[in-house]
Protein backbone atom coordinates (compact mmCIF):
# COMPACT_ATOMS: atom_id res chain seq x y z
CA UNK A 1 0.00 0.00 0.00
CA UNK A 2 1.53 3.43 -0.79
CA UNK A 3 3.12 5.21 2.48
CA UNK A 4 0.49 8.05 2.16
CA UNK A 5 -2.48 6.23 1.65
CA UNK A 6 -1.17 4.18 4.60
CA UNK A 7 -0.66 7.18 6.87
CA UNK A 8 -3.95 8.73 5.65
CA UNK A 9 -5.80 5.95 7.00
CA UNK A 10 -4.07 5.51 10.39
CA UNK A 11 -4.50 9.13 11.23
CA UNK A 12 -8.64 8.59 10.04
CA UNK A 13 -8.15 5.52 12.63
CA UNK A 14 -6.37 7.28 15.52
CA UNK A 15 -9.04 9.94 15.38
CA UNK A 16 -12.43 7.45 15.22
CA UNK A 17 -10.34 6.13 18.22
CA UNK A 18 -9.84 9.66 19.91
CA UNK A 19 -13.95 9.71 19.98
CA UNK A 20 -14.20 6.40 22.17
CA UNK A 21 -11.30 6.90 24.07
CA UNK A 22 -11.62 10.11 26.34
CA UNK A 23 -7.75 11.59 26.48
CA UNK A 24 -6.39 11.96 30.33
CA UNK A 25 -7.67 15.63 31.12
CA UNK A 26 -11.43 16.38 31.01
CA UNK A 27 -13.00 18.36 28.26
CA UNK A 28 -14.71 21.55 30.21
CA UNK A 29 -18.36 21.58 29.18
CA UNK A 30 -18.61 25.46 29.34
CA UNK A 31 -17.71 27.87 26.18
CA UNK A 32 -16.47 31.08 27.38
CA UNK A 33 -15.89 33.86 25.20
CA UNK A 34 -12.59 35.51 24.88
CA UNK A 35 -10.73 38.74 23.77
CA UNK A 36 -11.18 39.31 19.66
CA UNK A 37 -14.06 37.43 19.69
CA UNK A 38 -17.31 38.77 17.23
CA UNK A 39 -20.61 39.03 19.14
CA UNK A 40 -24.04 39.91 17.67
CA UNK A 41 -26.34 41.04 20.60
CA UNK A 42 -30.42 41.50 19.94
CA UNK A 43 -32.33 42.98 22.24
CA UNK A 44 -36.18 42.31 21.34
CA UNK A 45 -37.49 46.29 20.51
CA UNK A 46 -34.59 47.80 20.52
CA UNK A 47 -33.15 48.98 17.24
CA UNK A 48 -29.90 50.89 19.17
CA UNK A 49 -28.58 47.47 20.08
CA UNK A 50 -29.75 45.05 17.99
CA UNK A 51 -28.16 42.48 15.19
CA UNK A 52 -24.76 45.24 16.20
CA UNK A 53 -21.54 43.02 15.31
CA UNK A 54 -19.50 43.87 18.28
CA UNK A 55 -15.55 42.72 18.40
CA UNK A 56 -14.72 42.04 22.38
CA UNK A 57 -11.54 44.08 22.90
CA UNK A 58 -8.10 42.97 23.33
CA UNK A 59 -8.77 44.28 27.33
CA UNK A 60 -11.40 41.52 27.25
CA UNK A 61 -14.44 44.79 27.64
CA UNK A 62 -17.47 45.89 25.38
CA UNK A 63 -19.28 48.30 25.52
CA UNK A 64 -23.29 48.18 24.42
CA UNK A 65 -25.12 51.18 23.74
CA UNK A 66 -27.72 52.30 26.77
CA UNK A 67 -26.46 49.11 29.07
CA UNK A 68 -22.72 50.12 29.69
CA UNK A 69 -19.45 48.41 29.42
CA UNK A 70 -18.95 45.11 30.04
CA UNK A 71 -16.24 42.34 31.06
CA UNK A 72 -17.07 40.06 28.27
CA UNK A 73 -14.03 37.65 28.35
CA UNK A 74 -14.19 34.88 30.47
CA UNK A 75 -17.90 35.24 31.05
CA UNK A 76 -20.70 32.55 28.87
CA UNK A 77 -23.07 33.50 26.43
CA UNK A 78 -25.40 33.24 29.83
CA UNK A 79 -23.48 35.14 31.99
CA UNK A 80 -23.36 38.21 29.46
CA UNK A 81 -26.76 38.02 28.34
CA UNK A 82 -27.84 38.60 32.16
CA UNK A 83 -25.24 41.36 31.97
CA UNK A 84 -26.63 43.34 29.30
CA UNK A 85 -30.24 42.70 30.29
CA UNK A 86 -29.12 44.21 34.18
CA UNK A 87 -27.66 47.51 32.25
CA UNK A 88 -30.86 47.92 30.41
CA UNK A 89 -33.33 47.41 32.92
CA UNK A 90 -33.07 51.17 33.63
CA UNK A 91 -34.33 51.85 29.95
CA UNK A 92 -36.72 49.11 29.41
CA UNK A 93 -39.08 46.82 31.16
CA UNK A 94 -38.09 43.26 31.34
CA UNK A 95 -35.84 43.39 28.46
CA UNK A 96 -34.82 40.46 26.52
CA UNK A 97 -31.32 39.93 25.42
CA UNK A 98 -30.07 37.46 23.24
CA UNK A 99 -26.33 37.01 22.92
CA UNK A 100 -25.02 34.42 20.35
CA UNK A 101 -21.59 33.98 18.78
CA UNK A 102 -20.54 35.16 15.48
CA UNK A 103 -16.85 34.49 15.19
CA UNK A 104 -14.14 33.05 17.50
CA UNK A 105 -10.67 34.84 17.34
CA UNK A 106 -9.76 34.09 20.76
CA UNK A 107 -8.36 30.43 20.31
CA UNK A 108 -5.79 30.70 17.98
CA UNK A 109 -3.81 27.62 17.84
CA UNK A 110 -0.20 27.36 15.88
CA UNK A 111 0.47 24.15 14.13
CA UNK A 112 4.22 24.43 12.17
CA UNK A 113 6.37 22.24 10.53
CA UNK A 114 5.68 18.81 8.16
CA UNK A 115 1.97 19.02 8.14
CA UNK A 116 0.20 19.80 4.64
CA UNK A 117 -1.81 23.21 6.14
CA UNK A 118 0.40 25.46 8.72
CA UNK A 119 -0.35 28.37 9.96
CA UNK A 120 -2.59 29.54 12.50
CA UNK A 121 -5.85 28.04 13.40
CA UNK A 122 -9.27 29.22 15.21
CA UNK A 123 -10.21 25.98 17.20
CA UNK A 124 -13.87 25.85 18.14
CA UNK A 125 -14.81 24.02 20.89
CA UNK A 126 -12.51 21.44 22.39
CA UNK A 127 -10.64 19.55 19.97
CA UNK A 128 -7.75 16.92 21.09
CA UNK A 129 -4.31 16.95 19.56
CA UNK A 130 -4.90 14.74 16.71
CA UNK A 131 -8.14 16.78 15.50
CA UNK A 132 -6.19 19.66 15.42
CA UNK A 133 -3.55 17.98 13.41
CA UNK A 134 -6.75 16.03 11.11
CA UNK A 135 -7.54 20.52 10.61
CA UNK A 136 -4.14 20.83 9.71
CA UNK A 137 -4.24 19.12 7.00
CA UNK A 138 -2.33 15.74 8.93
CA UNK A 139 1.09 15.30 9.04
CA UNK A 140 3.13 14.98 5.66
CA UNK A 141 5.03 11.70 5.53
CA UNK A 142 8.42 13.11 5.37
CA UNK A 143 7.37 14.42 8.90
CA UNK A 144 9.52 13.46 12.23
CA UNK A 145 9.25 11.31 14.81
CA UNK A 146 8.42 13.42 17.70
CA UNK A 147 5.64 16.28 18.21
CA UNK A 148 6.86 19.23 19.94
CA UNK A 149 4.05 20.97 22.31
CA UNK A 150 4.69 24.30 23.85
CA UNK A 151 1.77 26.00 26.01
CA UNK A 152 1.94 28.70 28.20
CA UNK A 153 1.86 28.17 32.22
CA UNK A 154 -0.93 30.70 33.65
CA UNK A 155 -3.35 28.25 30.78
CA UNK A 156 -2.15 24.93 33.19
CA UNK A 157 -0.18 22.63 33.36
CA UNK A 158 0.61 20.09 30.06
CA UNK A 159 -0.33 16.40 31.09
CA UNK A 160 1.93 14.50 29.00
CA UNK A 161 4.72 12.94 30.18
CA UNK A 162 8.04 14.50 30.93
CA UNK A 163 6.41 17.96 30.21
CA UNK A 164 8.37 20.33 32.02
CA UNK A 165 9.13 24.63 32.22
CA UNK A 166 11.12 26.01 29.45
CA UNK A 167 14.22 27.80 30.34
CA UNK A 168 12.28 31.47 31.00
CA UNK A 169 9.42 29.43 33.18
CA UNK A 170 7.06 31.27 31.26
CA UNK A 171 5.84 27.78 29.07
CA UNK A 172 5.66 24.06 29.10
CA UNK A 173 7.33 22.30 26.85
CA UNK A 174 6.55 18.33 26.03
CA UNK A 175 7.30 15.78 23.41
CA UNK A 176 5.26 13.77 21.75
CA UNK A 177 5.71 9.86 19.84
CA UNK A 178 3.99 10.52 16.86
CA UNK A 179 3.09 6.78 16.09
CA UNK A 180 2.19 5.76 19.33
CA UNK A 181 -0.17 8.72 19.00
CA UNK A 182 -1.50 7.97 15.61
CA UNK A 183 -1.40 4.54 16.22
CA UNK A 184 -3.50 4.55 19.80
CA UNK A 185 -0.47 2.82 21.54
CA UNK A 186 -1.10 5.58 24.16
CA UNK A 187 -4.74 7.51 24.20
CA UNK A 188 -3.49 9.43 27.59
CA UNK A 189 -1.01 11.29 24.69
CA UNK A 190 -3.84 12.69 22.90
CA UNK A 191 -4.36 15.71 25.04
CA UNK A 192 -7.38 18.35 24.52
CA UNK A 193 -5.77 21.33 22.79
CA UNK A 194 -5.47 24.82 25.03
CA UNK A 195 -5.98 28.30 23.05
CA UNK A 196 -2.39 29.75 21.78
CA UNK A 197 -0.57 26.04 22.06
CA UNK A 198 2.15 26.02 19.74
CA UNK A 199 2.24 22.40 18.24
CA UNK A 200 5.24 21.47 15.91
CA UNK A 201 6.12 18.70 13.69
CA UNK A 202 9.61 18.65 12.86
CA UNK A 203 10.54 17.43 9.13
CA UNK A 204 12.44 14.19 9.25
CA UNK A 205 16.37 13.98 8.44
CA UNK A 206 15.75 12.78 5.17
CA UNK A 207 17.94 10.85 2.72
CA UNK A 208 16.97 9.99 -0.98
CA UNK A 209 18.05 7.26 -3.15
CA UNK A 210 17.66 7.31 -6.81
CA UNK A 211 18.65 5.52 -9.82
CA UNK A 212 19.35 2.24 -10.50
CA UNK A 213 18.28 0.65 -7.18
CA UNK A 214 15.14 -1.64 -6.37
CA UNK A 215 13.20 0.56 -4.52
CA UNK A 216 13.91 4.25 -5.08
CA UNK A 217 12.47 7.37 -2.76
CA UNK A 218 13.17 9.48 0.09
CA UNK A 219 14.04 7.77 3.63
CA UNK A 220 12.88 9.03 6.80
CA UNK A 221 15.47 8.56 9.56
CA UNK A 222 15.07 9.40 13.23
CA UNK A 223 17.14 12.12 14.76
CA UNK A 224 19.59 10.29 16.31
CA UNK A 225 20.28 8.04 13.00
CA UNK A 226 23.02 8.11 10.56
CA UNK A 227 23.05 6.21 7.05
CA UNK A 228 26.02 5.86 5.28
CA UNK A 229 26.05 5.15 1.13
CA UNK A 230 26.05 1.52 1.22
CA UNK A 231 23.56 1.30 4.50
CA UNK A 232 21.21 3.63 2.04
CA UNK A 233 21.83 1.23 -0.55
CA UNK A 234 20.47 -1.28 1.41
CA UNK A 235 17.14 0.69 2.50
CA UNK A 236 16.61 1.21 -1.13
CA UNK A 237 16.34 -2.73 -1.23
CA UNK A 238 19.77 -2.85 -3.27
CA UNK A 239 20.71 -2.36 -6.81
CA UNK A 240 19.22 -2.53 -10.09
CA UNK A 241 19.76 -4.78 -12.79
CA UNK A 242 22.45 -2.61 -14.96
CA UNK A 243 23.67 -0.21 -12.24
CA UNK A 244 26.60 2.29 -13.48
CA UNK A 245 29.10 1.68 -10.23
CA UNK A 246 31.89 4.02 -11.30
CA UNK A 247 29.48 6.70 -11.85
CA UNK A 248 27.30 7.37 -8.97
CA UNK A 249 27.17 10.88 -7.22
CA UNK A 250 26.11 12.20 -4.31
CA UNK A 251 23.98 15.31 -4.84
CA UNK A 252 24.41 17.69 -1.90
CA UNK A 253 22.29 20.77 -1.32
CA UNK A 254 24.61 23.93 -0.97
CA UNK A 255 22.56 26.17 1.43
CA UNK A 256 19.94 28.38 -0.70
CA UNK A 257 21.37 27.82 -4.24
CA UNK A 258 19.56 26.21 -6.95
CA UNK A 259 22.36 23.75 -7.98
CA UNK A 260 23.77 20.90 -5.61
CA UNK A 261 27.19 19.79 -5.06
CA UNK A 262 28.46 16.68 -7.22
CA UNK A 263 30.54 14.33 -5.18
CA UNK A 264 31.52 11.08 -7.64
CA UNK A 265 31.78 8.04 -5.98
CA UNK A 266 33.13 4.84 -6.57
CA UNK A 267 30.39 2.36 -5.63
CA UNK A 268 32.20 -0.67 -7.28
CA UNK A 269 35.41 0.17 -4.81
CA UNK A 270 33.41 0.79 -1.94
CA UNK A 271 31.45 -2.57 -1.82
CA UNK A 272 34.37 -4.25 -2.49
CA UNK A 273 36.03 -2.44 0.99
CA UNK A 274 39.04 -0.92 -1.06
CA UNK A 275 37.19 2.57 -0.12
CA UNK A 276 36.10 3.68 2.47
CA UNK A 277 32.00 4.15 2.80
CA UNK A 278 30.75 7.86 3.41
CA UNK A 279 28.18 9.12 5.35
CA UNK A 280 25.03 10.93 4.29
CA UNK A 281 24.29 14.09 5.20
CA UNK A 282 21.12 15.88 5.69
CA UNK A 283 18.97 15.65 2.08
CA UNK A 284 21.72 14.50 0.30
CA UNK A 285 20.79 12.63 -3.13
CA UNK A 286 23.13 9.15 -4.06
CA UNK A 287 22.55 8.92 -7.40
CA UNK A 288 23.06 5.52 -9.05
CA UNK A 289 22.68 5.82 -13.01
CA UNK A 290 21.87 3.36 -15.27
CA UNK A 291 24.97 2.16 -17.28
CA UNK A 292 25.00 4.01 -20.40
CA UNK A 293 22.42 7.31 -18.84
CA UNK A 294 22.74 10.15 -20.78
CA UNK A 295 23.48 13.37 -19.01
CA UNK A 296 19.70 14.52 -19.84
CA UNK A 297 18.73 11.53 -17.85
CA UNK A 298 20.32 12.46 -14.96
CA UNK A 299 19.62 16.33 -15.45
CA UNK A 300 15.43 14.48 -14.95
CA UNK A 301 16.16 12.41 -12.34
CA UNK A 302 17.98 15.25 -10.29
CA UNK A 303 15.06 17.81 -11.65
CA UNK A 304 12.71 15.31 -9.92
CA UNK A 305 14.24 15.50 -6.83
CA UNK A 306 14.31 18.94 -6.50
CA UNK A 307 10.21 19.37 -7.08
CA UNK A 308 9.15 15.92 -4.85
CA UNK A 309 7.52 14.61 -8.07
CA UNK A 310 6.62 11.27 -7.68
CA UNK A 311 9.26 10.59 -4.83
CA UNK A 312 8.30 7.67 -2.50
CA UNK A 313 8.67 8.33 1.44
CA UNK A 314 9.70 5.57 3.22
CA UNK A 315 9.67 5.85 7.14
CA UNK A 316 12.58 3.76 7.98
CA UNK A 317 14.23 5.09 11.28
CA UNK A 318 13.55 3.92 14.79
CA UNK A 319 11.44 5.26 17.33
Amino acid sequence: MPTKLLRTLILALAIALSSVSAPATEAPTIRTLGPHDEITVHVAGSDEVSNTPIRIGPDGYINIPFAGRFLAAGATVEDLEIKIAAGLARYLREPQVSVSIERVQSRPVTVLGAVRAPGVLQVEGQKTLLEVLSLAGGVRDDSGYQIKIVRRQQVGPLDLPGAAPDETGRFYVAEVDLAALMEAEHPEYNIFVQPHDVITVPRARMVFVIGEVTRAGGFALSERESVSVLQALALAGGLGHSPALRRAKILRPIDDAPRKQEIALDLKSIMAGTAADVELLQDDILFVPKSGTTAAAKAAARAAVSIGSGITIWRVGNR
